[in-house]
């Protein structure tokens, strides 16, 4: 089969295409035709700085993805030969990701396709959807009535916690740098849209609720973008942020505020073999395809690229400003299977 591999750490460059032998299907397991497959962040890190099971090397990268089952290993009791899927497993070096035509997922990891959702998009959701879930519903326990603060609103997991906030019945806030990204936002059902190049955060945020600071920040850029939330946080509020809390962060000051920190990765049941939280992730998939086929949800791709492009997703990934997904197409599709159902 074809694949995308990584020799070793290092720039984009290092990514070549290869044949290798397709992955064989074991006990719970599904075999999945790789349809189309996610290209996210973290990928381009574990690029450049190396894996997290560094015995993983040669690897192929790719967290999330969507296809078609072709076989399944026993005791699989969800999924049949045929069925087309959605998941996000693989691509950390403990196993192999989507940048390939075939993979091996466990059964826990993967849901069925949205009906709504070509495999395009579908591709795209995955990781950005359970990041975003995890940290709005199971970490800062959201709820209706709340004011919610969502940075970088326009980005992958951004646009989709806009989406989540407002189903669970919140105002949302959240911030942009240009008025491409402020129409898209305000599409998504942003009350509140700040340009952070232009206007103070922290500022706008308190004007916002009456100087009281929103209940719910999260935060999808870290550094100062942090640092900015705590004094713009509710007291006994939540921040919830998805990068590495800053060294330099007011912990006298979020403690005063009795503000509860939490951080999100959604990575965590993969790198620790953790299967009942995978199955967690799983029915997050298959609740949220049911908000996709009702067309309460929707997923933004910026662009598709072949698979043998993989090395140019990840610089555009690397240069930033990115709206919504990048994915790569990994089997030529028919023209109208790319086309979003009706």
């Amino acid at each position: 089969m074809r694949a995308v591999i990584m020799q070793q750490a290092g720039n984009p460059d290092v990514l070549t295409i290869e044949e290798v032998a397709k992955p064989t299907c074991e006990a719970g397991e599904i075999l999945v035709q790789v349809m189309a497959a996610g290209v996210n962040p973290i990928d381009t890190k574990l690029r450049g700085r190396g894996l997290y099971f560094p015995d993983g090397l040669p690897a192929i990268l790719g967290c999330d993805g969507s296809g078609i089952v072709e076989a399944v290993g026993s005791d699989v009791t969800r999924f049949e030969p045929g069925d087309a899927v959605y998941y996000c497993y693989g691509g950390l070096g403990q196993k192999a990701g989507n940048y390939a035509e075939y993979i091996a997922v466990p059964e826990c990891y993967a849901a069925m396709k949205p009906d709504y959702l070509d495999f395009i998009d579908a591709a795209a959701a995955p990781l950005v959807l359970i990041t975003a879930w995890e940290s709005l519903f199971d970490r800062a326990r959201i709820g209706s009535g709340q004011k919610v603060f969502i940075h970088a609103g326009a980005g992958g997991v951004g646009h989709v916690a806009i989406q989540l906030a407002k189903l669970a019945g919140c105002e949302v806030a959240t911030s942009v740098s240009s008025d491409e990204k402020k129409n898209l936002v305000r599409e998504l059902g942003a009350d509140l849209i700040i340009n952070y190049r232009t206007e103070n955060v922290t500022g706008a945020l308190l004007e916002w609720t009456h100087h009281e600071g929103v209940d719910i920040a999260f935060d999808t850029v870290g550094g100062d973008a942090f640092n900015q939330l705590v004094p713009a946080t509710k007291v006994y509020g939540d921040i919830v942020t998805i990068l590495q809390v800053p060294d330099d962060a007011d912990w006298k000051t979020i403690r005063l505020r009795n503000l509860r920190i939490s951080q999100e990765l959604m990575l965590t049941p993969m790198v620790l073999g953790m299967n009942g939280a995978a199955a967690h992730q799983g029915d997050i998939l298959e609740q949220c395809a049911q908000l996709f086929d009702q067309k309460q949800l929707s997923v933004f791709v910026s662009d598709t690229l072949p698979l043998e492009q993989a090395a140019e997703a990840h610089r555009r990934i690397e240069a930033g400003g990115m709206s919504g997904k990048l994915v790569l197409e990994v089997q030529q599709m028919e023209e109208d299977e790319n086309e979003q159902s009706a």
